[in-house]
């Protein structure tokens, strides 16, 4: 960790860590079906519930926020789960040593050896190292097409990408990351006609204050500029308090 890092947004560089596995296809094949039963699910909700008009947001969409969270019924008990794990700091297994973070301990001993660092390196540190590890589908973890994991059980069996997202947005709040500054985004891959999930951190520009939107994605090695991704299409984005649903912008 190179504490005079460069204040640099990489250019997008793929992984290959999802695109050539079979089996992670089939199982963002599976997400994509996820994705439109809750899109079908939140469009009454958002209907019901939006008073506000639509916002300009990222991955070139507009947004509309309502904080009846009651269609995520994954998201609201990964978190509870969290919440439980959190209190007994488990033990699990190492499944693997490209992550070698095998309990709370490593996890708390890594999140503690970054704070007091500047923003985006700790932004990048904790996307570098979640990405190295090993992408599982939930039906060979879980044997279900839709499982949102917690950060032990994640240590324990690795994950898909709402695993690997939802472990750096957990990662960044207990670093002190605000909630309002984080969202775990379901999108649409117009690229692959496969749903996938990110995480979106707004970021303020130490130098010239501009916020940025920066994708932490477990297909890109490199933290990119959300503004600069043209293939995605963010159906929903959440967070612990408030759930946004978005519209690509036309024309």
């Amino acid at each position: 960790m190179n504490a005079g890092f460069p204040f640099v947004i990489n250019a997008l560089v793929e992984s290959g860590r999802c695109a050539a596995n079979a089996a992670c296809a089939v199982g963002r094949a599976g997400i994509l079906l996820v994705l439109f039963s809750l899109m079908m699910v939140g469009a009454g909700t958002w209907s019901a519930t939006a008073a506000e008009s639509p916002k300009p947001s990222f991955f070139n969409s507009v947004e509309v926020q309502s904080k009846n969270m009651a269609p995520f019924k994954k998201w609201r008990s990964a978190l509870a789960r969290y919440a439980q794990e959190a209190k007994s700091s488990p033990k699990t297994p190492c499944p693997g040593h490209e992550l070698d973070i095998c309990n709370y301990d490593d996890w708390l001993k890594f999140l503690k050896s970054l704070e007091g660092q500047p923003p985006l390196i700790q932004l990048n540190e904790v996307n570098n190292r979640i990405n190295q590890a090993k992408y599982i589908t939930d039906s060979a973890n879980w044997g279900q097409s839709d499982y949102w994991a917690t950060p032990a059980e994640f240590m324990a069996r690795f994950g898909d990408c709402e695993d690997y997202a939802i472990l750096k947005y957990l990662s960044l709040r207990r670093l002190g990351w605000k909630e309002s500054a984080l969202r775990v985004v379901a999108v649409k891959d117009l690229n692959l006609k496969v749903g996938h999930a990110v995480l979106i951190v707004f970021f303020k520009h130490p130098k010239t204050g501009q916020i940025l939107n920066l994708l932490l994605d477990n297909q890109i090695k490199a933290i990119a500029n959300a503004d600069n991704v043209r293939h995605y299409q963010p159906v929903f984005s959440i967070n612990k308090y408030f759930w946004w649903r978005h519209t690509p912008v036309t024309g």
